[in-house]
């Protein structure tokens, strides 16, 4: 708290007081919190220390002192805190708790606790202002807790499911080989071996880091996640199922990258194929960053700009007529006219509609294009290459207005 708060205005007295009275409260308040876990959690399992104790009691009542002691003194956060509940949160992954488990005890905690010191700081006459503060420091002091917890939680998970973890790498790189006959006796036993039941479709995702020390997507079971790569990889299983695309995009919230399509688990590579290409894409800015695509979405930038000499080539044949049409301005509005009457084969009403312009502008515009392409604007095949070219053009951001 800043030197300027309420609660550091109170006389040193009185919070003395209400220290001396709060510790007085902490073993008591430590079994009642203790006795309140075990009623809201009947399931779990409590450790004993070596003289029987249970060690969550030992936990609760230490960081009881430490806060009252914090509160008093107007310290930083202790040092002795952090290291015991990273302890205490490997400790749980050891017996089996999880860790919604975990932080809703802690959480339960806070509240009885507040509820005690509220009721202290009420019998020593400590302001309402102050309290309000000895709240938020309360929560801020759970968020240490919870922090350190967590951290040694991933830390005992990460030591467990190191073994899992190489063999579901394994698999997915089983996934992503081109196969030639069906794998998927092969592959089931592999995703046997770590507990994900091979589905009949997957799609495969891959994505770029926000940055170097950012945390893995909370994926669910359903999908595959090797994160030891440049660019992270997901299989996602029944990647079509009623909610599937819902949840993978709050998992990787905050990433860039692309999904391929819905594939046979025999076609895994073909889905990544996809999806690297969207991502090449996605960091030559040709597609939007900042959220997980769907390559099924994309299609027209995925199939037309890899093939940029191709279309290169093609517009050079084709859209020759426009370096004859007087400058770069008036080609331009002669190329989205003709790219607008492409796509709606409709009269002048139309096409202006779509552009902004007046009726007539388009009817002179559209005379222009006529004199320049004459029949080949009734060939099909014409029709389709021009459209082609210009809508690579398009997603390109070629198709701007030139600077006057």
């Amino acid at each position: 708290m800043e030197a300027s708060s309420a609660w550091r205005n109170v006389p040193r007295e009185r919070i003395q007081q209400f220290a001396d009275r709060a510790l007085e409260q902490v073993p008591e308040l430590a079994q009642d919190i203790l006795a309140e876990i075990r009623r809201e959690y009947p399931g779990l399992v409590f450790i004993v220390d070596e003289s029987g104790e249970p060690k969550a009691l030992v936990a609760i009542r230490h960081a009881l002192e430490l806060f009252v002691e914090q509160m008093a003194t107007g310290s930083d956060r202790p040092r002795a805190l952090p290291e015991m509940f990273r302890d205490f949160g490997r400790g749980e992954v050891a017996h089996g708790r999880s860790l919604d488990s975990l932080q809703g005890i802690y959480r339960l905690g806070v509240r009885l606790s507040w509820r005690r010191m509220a009721e202290v700081g009420h019998q020593v006459d400590i302001p309402s202002s102050a309290m309000y503060e000895l709240a938020e420091s309360a929560f801020e002091y759970l968020d240490v807790i919870v922090a350190q917890s967590v951290r040694g939680y991933a830390e005992a998970v990460a030591r467990q499911a190191g073994e899992r973890l190489r063999l579901q790498r394994l698999l997915i790189d089983l996934l992503l080989a081109e196969h030639r006959s069906d794998p998927s006796p092969f592959l089931a036993d592999r995703a046997a071996d770590v507990g994900w039941q091979l589905p009949e479709k997957v799609a495969v995702a891959v994505l770029l880091r926000p940055a170097v020390e950012a945390v893995a997507p909370a994926v669910g079971d359903e999908v595959l996640l090797d994160m030891e790569g440049e660019r992270p990889r997901l299989v996602v299983a029944d990647p079509d199922a009623p909610g599937r695309a819902e949840l993978l995009h709050r998992a990787v919230a905050g990433w860039s990258g692309a999904i391929g399509p819905s594939v046979p688990v025999a076609k895994a590579a073909t889905s990544l194929r996809w999806a690297e290409a969207a991502v090449g894409m996605i960091e030559q800015g040709l597609l939007p960053r900042g959220r997980l695509l769907h390559c099924g979405e994309h299609v027209e930038a995925l199939v037309l700009l890899p093939a940029s000499e191709l279309i290169d080539d093609l517009a050079r044949r084709r859209l020759a007529q426009l370096d004859e049409s007087g400058g770069p301005a008036h080609a331009h509005r002669l190329a989205e006219t003709l790219l607008a009457w492409l796509e709606t084969r409709g009269g002048a009403p139309e096409v202006a509609a779509r552009l902004g312009v007046h009726p007539q502008t388009v009817r002179y515009r559209l005379r222009q294009l006529r004199e320049l392409w004459g029949d080949d604007l009734d060939d099909p095949d014409r029709r389709f290459e021009l459209e082609l070219v210009l809508r690579t053009r398009r997603l390109r951001g070629d198709l701007v207005p030139p600077p006057e």
